[in-house]
C-alpha cells in the first residue's frame, strides 16, 4: 500500500512551514561563504531567505528554515536536498522545539492564527490560555506542550509533537546512521523495507 501524503487532500495550498533541522557537523567557513555567495540557481532556499543558518560555537550547525511547501514533509525534503548540494554536510534531525510563536502554535494545531490570538486574549473560548514563556521585542514564545494540553481541553485533536515533523526526523536519523556507518545500501534493500518505490 502507498501513501502519498500530498494526496490526503484535494487542492492543497502550499503554505510556509517553520522548523529546525540539525546537521551532522558545523559548517566550515568555506562552506558559509559558498551559502553567501552562491548562485540563486545552486543554493535558491539560502538565496530567497528562506533558509538561514548557525556557525561557530559548540555543537553542530543549524538551518532555521521558513519553506513554502505542501506538506512539512516536501519542506523538510526541499531544505535537506539542497544542503546535500554541499560536499559531506546533510540534515541529521529535526529539532523539537517546545517553545513556539503563535504562528508556530497554528500550523501544529491546525488552526488560523486569528484564532489562537483570539483565544489567548480571551475573546473567544474558556479563558484560561497558557501566558508566554516570554517575550523578546514584540515576539511572544509559548510553551507548545502547554498550548496543545489547551487545546484539548478545548476538543482539538492534537499530538504531542507534529506527525510529519516526527515523520521527516526519524527519516532524517536513519539515514544518518547509514552514512554514519558507512553503509552502502542497494535500492533493492530500501525497496525492500518500503523506504524507496523507484
Amino acid at each position: 500500500m502507498k501513501l502519498d501524503r500530498t494526496q490526503k487532500k484535494e487542492n492543497i495550498v502550499p503554505v510556509e512551514w517553520t522548523f529546525t533541522l540539525a546537521l551532522n557537523r558545523q559548517l566550515t567557513r568555506d562552506e558559509a561563504d559558498f551559502i553567501d555567495t552562491s548562485a540563486s540557481e545552486d543554493l535558491p532556499l539560502f538565496a530567497d531567505g528562506s533558509v538561514s543558518y548557525t556557525i561557530g560555537g559548540s555543537g553542530v550547525s543549524e538551518l532555521h528554515c521558513d519553506v513554502v511547501a505542501n506538506t512539512m514533509l516536501e519542506a523538510v525534503a526541499l531544505v535537506s536536498g539542497e544542503i546535500r548540494k554541499i560536499n559531506g554536510l546533510r540534515a541529521a534531525r529535526v529539532i523539537h522545539d517546545d517553545i513556539v510563536t503563535l504562528d508556530i502554535a497554528a500550523q501544529r494545531a491546525g488552526r488560523s492564527r486569528q484564532s489562537l490570538v483570539q483565544l489567548s486574549k480571551g475573546q473567544r473560548g474558556p479563558g484560561g490560555f497558557p501566558q508566554p514563556e516570554e517575550k523578546v521585542g514584540g515576539t511572544a514564545f509559548y510553551s507548545w506542550p502547554r498550548i496543545a494540553n489547551f487545546l484539548r481541553g478545548l476538543g482539538d485533536e492534537i499530538a504531542p509533537v507534529s506527525q510529519d515533523l516526527v515523520i521527516a526526523d526519524r527519516a532524517l536519523r536513519l539515514v544518518d546512521e547509514v552514512e554514519n556507518a558507512g553503509c552502502a545500501v542497494s535500492a533493492s534493500v530500501w525497496r525492500a523495507f518500503g523506504l524507496c518505490t523507484a
